[in-house]
């Protein structure tokens, strides 16, 4: 039987999703609860990366149960996991459903606060808002929409066939006098390539980054004067929308 899990994370104690040798993962402890749980090995297929430090208000992934279950496992299995790993549902798909090659879509979420917090230091980035002209940032962003090649940013280029990416939706809000939010909707990313973006996206509000050379690096792909990629701690993955499955974001978060 194969199931989608829904679940929600934060990133601050993990080296991101995917296993890896010597450091903790996402993938790893959810992976080591299940075969305590189960009674035997299951590996779970997630819609993504994520880096050390990201958090996911939505995530999806998928496993095989060579059984039905007599308990219920979600509450088994939050009992189990750590606290800062939450699951919501299991879903049960057909087995040609894929939880990574089927996305339709991912929504990234990136928040800024303008003051010291003892609450959000793990999970929103500082920065001056009053520093920011958020007009000029709005103007870049806007530029990001359509399929265009980021290359520009990328962190590893050379590891993909193509840096294309098709962006559905990029947008600047402002929640408050202290919170600012960036959200990007895009068929794929490439890897570091929203914090690329955010970090020098911060480079065209402080003025630090003319919005010349921005949308000249979109169009050219020439090399950024500056590898600005935004802290991880802000950083959110927030939505993941298939064609045959779309499921609302459970997380409550404080922030909107």
């Amino acid at each position: 039987m194969k199931y989608f899990i829904h679940l929600a994370y934060n990133g601050s104690n993990y080296s991101g999703w995917q296993r890896q040798k010597n450091v903790i993962t996402i993938q790893e402890t959810l992976e080591d609860t299940l075969e305590k749980m189960l009674g035997y090995q299951v590996i779970c297929t997630g819609c993504g990366r994520t880096d050390k430090g990201v958090h996911a208000s939505q995530y999806i992934c998928h496993i095989f149960i060579k059984e039905a279950l007599s308990y219920d496992p979600v509450f088994r299995l939050n009992k189990m996991l750590p606290k800062d790993i939450t699951i919501y549902e299991l879903i049960p798909v057909a087995d040609r459903a894929q939880a990574q090659y089927d996305v339709l879509d991912r929504t990234y979420t990136y928040h800024i606060r303008g003051q010291e917090s003892p609450f959000f230091h793990q999970l929103s980035t500082l920065h001056d808002l009053d520093q920011l002209e958020i007009e000029r940032m709005e103007i870049a962003a806007a530029m990001l929409v359509g399929k265009q090649d980021f290359k520009s940013f990328c962190k590893q280029p050379d590891v993909y066939k193509h840096t294309f990416c098709e962006i559905q939706a990029a947008t600047l809000t402002q929640r408050g006098e202290q919170h600012l939010e960036f959200s990007i909707t895009a068929n794929r990313f490439i890897r570091g390539m929203v914090r690329l973006l955010v970090g020098n996206l911060l480079a065209v509000g402080t003025e630090a980054l003319s919005l010349e050379v921005f949308e000249q690096a979109l169009k050219t792909q020439t090399t950024l004067p500056y590898f600005r990629m935004a802290y991880p701690q802000g950083l959110y993955l927030t939505k993941v929308r298939y064609a045959y499955l779309e499921l609302p974001n459970k997380t409550f978060s404080d922030f909107p």
